[in-house]
């Protein structure tokens, strides 16, 4: 059943919610210390579920329009994905000295094992005409001891409805490297108890990079298909500024030998 819009009463009592958070705003210096820590802590949830709802909306609007989201599919393509972060607006855009595991929204989530993190990201708006996709995502990254920098990047249900050994997968990106870098792709298809693992570096031509999974060498249970996500790793990413523009995946059946 289809979720309908707010109701009058629905619209009324968010009207008065709001008026009475305009007088809070305009009388805040009266209101006893206490009392403006809790609310403080109030509106710190409401923006969070407020930005979730933006961006799912977003989202689900750049979704709707048909022919919109310049994918290039191969031949008999039955599953195409551009990760919510290259889409939709994020809350917060941006933050510094992240910590790890750090959510950025979206379904990306970024790892790494570095005691001292300099390391910060942004969202951006992408103003290149040749990239589709709405915003960029940017990296700098300074000093850096860890071992590992990674995205985590889940996949929608759909990703694995119908995914067999006879599928590959394609994850494609447009980068800004401000110094030579290289990225690997590692796909992970949880089925059952078991996690299949498989790890391709990318392959660069330009600004463009490319990866490719052929599941006919994995173990997978194709009947015991749970989730899968994809992570994207960053071999030495000390002293450098990454910056993808765009971050695509498709699926098509393997052309039969």
């Amino acid at each position: 059943m289809a979720i309908q819009g707010f109701s009058f009463w629905e619209r009324r009592s968010l009207t008065r919610a709001l008026k009475r958070w305009a007088e809070i705003a305009e009388g805040a210096e009266r209101i006893p210390p206490a009392e403006l820590r809790a609310l403080r802590g109030r509106l710190a949830g409401m923006r969070h579920k407020l930005d979730n709802a933006r961006i799912a909306a977003d989202t689900a609007l750049l979704a709707a329009a048909p022919g919109n989201d310049e994918i290039e599919r191969p031949e008999q393509c039955d599953w195409a994905f551009r990760p919510a972060l290259w889409r939709a607006p994020i809350a917060p855009f941006g933050a510094v000295a992240v910590p790890s595991p750090t959510d950025l929204g979206g379904g990306v989530k970024l790892f790494h094992d570095a005691k001292q993190s300099e390391l910060s990201y942004r969202q951006v708006r992408n103003t290149r005409r040749d990239i589709p996709s709405p915003y960029g995502l940017m990296l700098d990254v300074y000093r850096f001891d860890g071992s590992f920098l990674s995205l985590a990047q889940d996949m929608p249900n759909d990703a694995v409805v119908g995914l067999t050994r006879g599928h590959y997968l394609t994850v494609s990106l447009r980068t800004a490297l401000e110094s030579p870098l290289e990225i690997y792709a590692r796909l992970n298809v949880q089925h059952g108890p078991n996690c299949e693992q498989i790890v391709r570096q990318f392959d660069f031509d330009g600004d463009k990079a490319v990866a490719e999974f052929d599941l006919a060498y994995s173990k997978i249970n194709e009947k015991r298909l749970e989730k899968m996500w994809l992570d994207l790793i960053f071999e030495g990413p000390q002293m450098n500024q990454v910056t993808l523009w765009d971050m695509t995946l498709v699926r098509a059946p393997r052309a039969d030998l």
